[in-house]
């Protein structure tokens, strides 16, 4: 058997267990093959941003007067923002929730394998899916939309570090608010609701200009308006600022605040974080 082949809690050729990296690669693999196994599940990921995408540019089409862009054109970064945030955010709140109730958690932990695998595992499996929606949406939205991709190497790594960032900052919300529901029955509800509030107030589903500003306060204290703001400034033209709250991309205030909240969904989940439900103890 060589070490490729070892399964989450042996021991390799050289008699020691796997490390909690090599643990959650595997663990990350099992995750994405569970994934596509579920074909309406991965439909249902990559398809829903899409529709939305082409049921909003289609009904608002026209110009947006002094941006220089079209409406069509506005909803494409802000719609890879909340597919970002739906592979991340909704994805493991709800999936963590059904395997804490199913009790998969507690026979995860009673294991060797080393708690961080499991998050690794996780990570690794949002990173996937939420590139490959991102990719769906860029790709429809240069085909049928014409936004135009960068000519600048620094606008392609500021999108680098805005998905890293917001994607890292969304799983660990994810992970936080799995604790909430009381059940896995629950769990749909108790995500859904607050991330379908916060595209509303963000920019993802009513242009930024015609929000309230007390509405645009409130979004702006969560990442997903900070992720449509940067993702607004590398993919439209600086035209586009005028719409803005603030006039301009702000770039180093979104790093701040998606930095910031990389460092407090960390600090929810190691605060609230349970692998047993409530009524187990």
């Amino acid at each position: 058997m060589t070490t490729t082949d070892v399964r989450p809690g042996t021991k390799n050729a050289s008699g020691r267990l796997p490390g909690a990296w090599g643990l959650g690669l595997r663990r990350g693999g099992l995750e994405l093959r569970q994934f596509f196994r579920q074909r309406d599940q991965v439909v249902f990921t990559f398809a829903f941003p899409v529709v939305f995408l082409f049921l909003f540019a289609s009904i608002f089409s026209d110009d947006v007067a002094g941006a220089g862009i079209t409406a069509s054109q506005l909803y494409v970064p802000a719609m890879m923002a909340a597919g970002i945030m739906s592979t991340s955010f909704q994805s493991l709140g709800i999936s963590i929730a059904i395997e804490r109730d199913e009790k998969v958690l507690r026979r995860l932990r009673g294991t060797p394998m080393p708690p961080a695998a499991y998050f690794l595992g996780k990570i690794w499996l949002v990173l996937a899916t939420g590139a490959l929606e991102t990719a769906v949406l860029l790709l429809v939205g240069t085909t049928l939309y014409d936004v135009d991709l960068p000519s600048d190497p620094g606008k392609w790594a500021d999108f680098a570090w805005i998905f890293v960032l917001g994607l890292t900052a969304c799983a660990l919300l994810g992970i936080a608010i799995s604790t909430v529901p009381k059940s896995g029955r629950s769990a749909t509800s108790v995500v859904v609701l607050p991330f379908l509030v916060l595209q509303f107030i963000s920019g993802v589903y009513i242009a930024i200009d015609t929000i309230p500003d007390w509405m645009l306060n409130i979004g702006a204290l969560f990442p997903l308006k900070w992720m449509c703001q940067g993702l607004r400034g590398v993919f439209l033209p600086d035209s586009a600022k005028v719409l803005e709250q603030a006039g301009g991309w702000e770039f180093g205030r979104i790093a701040l605040v998606l930095g910031a909240w990389c460092v407090g969904g960390l600090l929810l989940c190691l605060l609230t974080f349970r692998w047993k439900n409530r009524r187990d103890g």
